[in-house]
């Protein structure tokens, strides 16, 4: 892998020229957070348009679990796009399309049949466990927690916390959505205990289909095992298995958010097997 090295300012001429291309090209609404046009990468390291070599942070925001351009996947990519680029598997089956989705139902916790759906987006993949939860129990609620992020479509922005920072000036907003408490235990009162705080907690996650909305109209309780623009929080472990144990008591689908805690981020393949639970989708 390439070492870290300046040969210019940063940022230099030619990442200058690129960036104000892409000023002039597309819209301020895709943030831009370094002033750096990059051209090459390779595992950790980024080379810009000026022949610095950077060290890369990011991770394609948490997409290259394995790095960038390792040498199999680029391999795998060329032969396959030499055989076949696209199709839609509406107009026909292709056999990559089903063998990673039988990989995925392998790989899934439980001990059950599973079918895997492959989509384009976090915020796509969170609609349709939506909409499959609705379609699956007949009923509309669902249930988000504070500080979670689900995405910046029209419904996944009514389920996403952050109101300024996401939501400002794009409403209304999709209905039947329930935000409740999240037991962030590094932000509990002064004083007390941890077990206490998940036990007020579980009181107050209990207390929702009394005070806000009646068990028997929930489709979904929509959670993120580890929040990520919530502040890397994990879900205390028997918070979640309350909601798992709720889930079925009323007949609710459990849904759980892996899409920032991504493949093997938490040290186990998903972050729901940390916690002895089998969500009904992930």
């Amino acid at each position: 892998m390439p070492t870290i090295h300046l040969q210019t300012e940063l940022s230099g001429p030619k990442s200058q020229a690129i960036v104000a291309r892409r000023e002039a090209a597309t819209p301020r609404g895709a943030a831009k957070l370094t002033p750096v046009s990059i051209v090459k990468a390779e595992g950790a390291a980024l080379t810009d348009a000026d022949g610095n070599t950077l060290l890369d942070f990011a991770g394609g925001i948490g997409a290259l679990a394995v790095g960038h351009c390792p040498p199999n996947v680029v391999n795998a990519v060329q032969k396959q796009a030499a055989d076949l680029i696209h199709l839609c598997a509406i107009v026909g089956t292709y056999e990559p399309y089903v063998a990673v989705a039988e990989l995925l139902n392998e790989v899934t916790p439980g001990d059950f049949a599973k079918k895997t759906v492959l989509l384009n987006s976090g915020a796509e993949a969170i609609e349709t466990a939506v909409k499959i939860s609705r379609s699956y129990t007949g009923r509309p609620a669902i249930i988000v927690f504070e500080n979670a992020y689900h995405g910046r479509t029209n419904l996944t922005l009514a389920m996403t916390s952050k109101y300024n920072l996401f939501k400002k000036g794009f409403g209304p907003f999709a209905p039947e959505v329930y935000r409740l408490h999240f037991p962030n235990v590094y932000r509990r009162p002064a004083g007390l205990s941890e077990d206490a705080f998940i036990d007020d907690s579980i009181r107050q996650l209990e207390n929702a289909f009394v005070a806000y909305v009646d068990p028997s109209a929930v489709a979904a309780i929509v959670i993120e095992p580890v929040q990520g623009e919530g502040g890397f929080i994990p879900v205390p472990a028997r918070f979640m298995q309350r909601i798992r144990e709720l889930c079925t008591e009323h007949g609710i689908v459990m849904v759980a958010d892996e899409i920032q805690c991504g493949f093997g981020r938490t040290g186990r393949l998903f972050a729901c097997e940390h916690y002895g639970i089998e969500p009904d989708l992930i």
